[in-house]
């Protein structure tokens, strides 16, 4: 059910989620207890989850066990991730899958079993798939309809959070506005409040990920003190569709499962000398092949016609249409693609139980860091991580007792201005210059102080404070880490070094010591 977003004070039963993706409703359903679900879009869209093409890992094959895919895993995190929750999300797959089976997910099945596909450093068949390239889609509109049916799920469209609620260092809810009016502020109470905000892909110029998806879920829990894991690695995908469009559509990684290839505007196969996997190594380094490729003024492809062809339009609508949408034929025609921010390994650090280090707070889905994906995500883990962690935190919180106690008034936090464009694409330019692909000292740095005069000029925009809070966090951890690994690249320091290997957890402060020089050791290093 929606609620109107012109009360000043919302009580949320208890239990209040702040984003409605997949991990958001997801956790909602697993819940036992009413809950409230704040959602900036209309329910269903604005998630990223919605675009998610490839499908979900799971172990389900005959030749696959959770040990492979734990194992595969590990390889693709660069030496970072943590085991132990890389088991979780591996043993968990099999009944978080039955989960979505249950709730209605057409799963692509052939004589009543799973087909199983396979994507770039995967050892086995193991993506689960819903039409080809559609699971994002088909699994959202699942969870949106089981949403809608389930009275104790309390839907609010339209409300914007920007602000965590304190009281006595405990989180209580948040301060939203209202889409329509930044200068409202409506205060929703929870004694347990889940963020499920998604990634920091918006802060970047060209991004596979909806407009929403700039990091305000890890800025706001960072300026309320929050611990937070790996800002420093986000993870471009390779082939964005290259047609002039924000957000870029997405060329699912499961085409190059099926044999597609990638060629320059000389029809090179370049990934054959950068890799011994071509197109089917590791994201990071296949984005990077065709960014050097692009850097060398060469236009890249996706050459798919042999490998898909007539295929497809029922095979990979979502592709077919987005090519045919430019005015490109993938079956007989080369897609022409560019390396695009898509998604976050770091975010609020969180436990096995999808707890942060503030109590009243969990985090799940893109906006927390669980250490499942270490430096790199393993394809098709993400939807996978956040359906277990959804289901996770939904377990730890039934298990607290809730006592809501008085709405509080709403604390004065100062007239918010209009969100500036400008500033916002300054902030992007800045990102996807000096903290995107490649990486170098100077460039940071420059970054940072960038980003600081946006803060600054932003006065009282918390909206804008969230993003710069992020920004602040991705470029200080990756000037901190002199190394490259992963989804973190730096020209200056191109090799690994043991030395880094390791995860990283810093607060907003210490980030702040990172750009202001005054950060005197690494930062904390151990969970």
């Amino acid at each position: 059910m929606s609620h109107g977003v012109n009360d000043t004070i919302i009580d949320s039963g208890g239990v209040l989620i702040v984003g409605a993706g997949l991990a958001g409703l997801f956790t909602a359903l697993k819940l036992k207890r009413p809950v409230t679900v704040l959602s900036a879009a209309p329910l269903g869209a604005g998630a990223s989850s919605v675009w998610a093409q490839g499908g979900i890992a799971a172990a389900l094959g005959a030749d696959d066990a959770p040990e492979l895919h734990v194992a595969d895993t590990i390889a693709a995190g660069a030496g970072i991730v943590d085991e132990k929750i890389a088991r979780i999300i591996a043993e968990d797959a099999a009944a978080r899958i039955e989960d979505l089976n249950a709730l209605g997910v057409p799963f692509d099945r052939d004589a009543g079993a799973y087909v199983l596909g396979r994507e770039a450093a995967h050892s086995r068949h193991r993506i689960v798939r819903v039409s080809g390239d559609r699971a994002g889609a088909e699994i959202m509109a699942a969870l949106v309809a089981a949403v809608r049916a389930t009275p104790r799920i309390r839907v609010i469209e339209g409300l914007i959070a920007f602000q965590l609620a304190l009281e006595g260092g405990r989180v209580v809810g948040v301060y939203a506005h209202p889409l329509a009016d930044r200068a409202a502020t409506v205060f929703v109470r929870a004694q347990a409040t889940i963020f499920a905000l998604g990634g920091v892909g918006g802060l970047y110029e060209v991004t596979t990920n909806p407009s929403q998806a700039r990091g305000q879920g890890v800025g706001m829990a960072a300026r309320a003190g929050a611990m937070i894991g790996d800002p420093e690695f986000v993870q471009f995908h390779p082939t964005a569709i290259n047609i002039g469009r924000d957000p870029a559509p997405l060329a699912t990684e499961a085409l190059r499962g099926e044999g597609a290839i990638l060629v320059n505007d000389k029809g090179e196969r370049f990934m054959r000398a950068v890799h011994k996997d071509a197109e089917l190594a590791p994201r990071d380094v296949v984005a990077r092949g065709i960014f050097r490729e692009i850097q060398a003024g060469r236009k890249t492809f996706l050459d798919a016609r042999k490998a898909v062809g007539t295929k497809f339009p029922h095979a990979f609508p979502t592709v077919f249409a987005s090519c045919m949408s430019a005015g490109i034929d993938p079956r007989t025609q080369l897609i022409p693609v560019a390396p695009a921010a898509h998604y976050h390994m770091g975010g609020i650090s969180v436990d096995e139980h999808a707890r942060t280090s503030l109590a009243g707070l969990w985090a799940t889905g893109e906006c927390a860091s669980t250490g499942a994906h270490g430096a790199n995500r393993l394809a098709s883990n993400s939807l996978l991580e956040a359906i277990v962690f959804g289901a996770r935190a939904a377990d730890d919180v039934c298990g607290v007792a809730l006592n809501v106690g008085t709405l509080s008034p709403v604390a004065p936090h100062g007239e918010q201005a209009p969100l500036s464009l400008n500033a916002l694409a300054t902030l992007r330019h800045t990102m996807t210059m000096n903290v995107g692909l490649e990486r170098s000292a100077a460039g940071l740095r420059e970054a940072l102080e960038a980003i600081a005069r946006l803060e600054r000029a932003g006065g009282n925009d918390a909206d804008l404070r969230n993003m710069t809070a992020t920004a602040t966090l991705i470029a200080a951890a990756a000037l901190q880490r002199e190394e490259s690994r992963g989804g973190h690249f730096r020209i200056d320091f191109p090799k690994a070094d043991e030395v880094w290997r390791h995860r990283t957890f810093l607060t907003l402060d210490d980030a702040r010591d990172i750009a202001s020089g005054a950060a005197s050791g690494p930062t904390r290093v151990a969970l």
